[in-house]
């Protein structure tokens, strides 16, 4: 089930398509993360100003390297380390779409550890969005039972992998991290 489902997913997300899928911390409403066009469908889906940043997940470090120049060294052990999903926000991020970009050249990528996303993202070979399936500013679904119709119903696809799960999940940790290695805690 996992592989055909991830293969659905795939074929969604190369034709610019959204989808509603599970992540290493909440369901995430997806897209491909170096498609503006993708992207400026998940700002509308969430209602939210482009000005609000949206994470961005890998499955790799590898892949992180490929968007993310001078990775200081604590980085990795930081993600290495981390006992829950951590985002980092990085300087100088290159290869996403523009409008995942910040005005200051940053954006949140997250190397998820997750099945399902993990396989998803090594499949789809780039980075996805991954942004909490509700409208903005009201509260996080923390399971699938929890999304509201109104994202359902505005995605082109939803995984059926895991949609069973009880377990209520969080957010991520975020960090800023600059390319010295000086960190802050956005959010714990």
């Amino acid at each position: 089930m996992l592989q055909d489902e991830v293969k659905k997913a795939v074929e969604v997300l190369k034709a610019g398509g959204v989808i509603l899928y599970p992540t290493d911390t909440v369901w995430g409403i997806g897209c491909d993360a170096t498609n503006p066009e993708a992207v400026k469908k998940v700002y509308a889906i969430k209602r939210r100003d482009d000005s609000k940043a949206l994470i961005s997940l890998v499955d790799s470090d590898v892949r992180l390297q490929r968007y993310v120049r001078n990775v200081a060294d604590v980085t990795w052990d930081m993600i290495e380390l981390s006992e829950k999903p951590l985002t980092i926000i990085f300087d100088k991020v290159t290869g996403l779409a523009p409008n995942l970009i910040a005005e200051d050249g940053s954006a949140g990528i997250r190397v998820t550890r997750e099945e399902f996303s993990k396989e998803l993202c090594f499949r789809f070979q780039k980075p996805i969005v991954s942004t909490s399936a509700n409208i903005s500013g009201e509260p996080t679904a923390l399971t699938y039972d929890e999304i509201s119709d109104e994202i359902k119903d505005a995605v082109d696809y939803i995984v059926k992998y895991n949609r069973q799960c009880k377990e209520k999940h969080k957010p991520s940790s975020i960090i800023k991290m600059s390319a010295n290695g000086q960190f802050s805690i956005i959010r714990e």
